[in-house]
C-alpha cells in the first residue's frame, strides 16, 4: 500500500543525507503513519484508516464524524 495519509495527504519527501565529510546522498523522509481503528457510533461499525500522527490529533480535536464527512466529500470510500 502507498505511504500516504488518508486525511492530510502527507507522503514521502526526498532530501539529502549529509555525511560528516559533507557528501550528499538522496534519501526519503517517510511520514509517521499509523493504522488506526475508529468506532463510528452513528453507523455502529468500525473503520480502519491509515493516518499520520498529526491527523490522529486532528480527529481528537474536531471529532470523527466531522472528519469522515470531509473524507466522503473528497470521494474517499470509508
Amino acid at each position: 500500500m502507498a505511504r500516504v495519509c488518508q486525511l492530510t495527504g502527507r507522503k514521502p519527501v526526498v532530501g539529502h543525507k549529509v555525511s560528516f565529510s559533507n557528501k550528499k546522498k538522496l534519501r526519503r523522509f517517510l511520514p509517521n503513519l499509523q493504522t488506526k481503528r475508529f468506532f463510528i457510533a452513528e453507523e455502529d461499525r468500525w473503520v480502519t484508516l491509515k493516518l499520520s500522527t498529526d491527523a490522529i490529533r486532528t480527529i481528537n480535536k474536531n471529532g470523527l464524524t466531522a472528519i469522515l464527512k470531509e473524507l466522503r466529500e473528497k470521494g474517499v470510500a470509508v
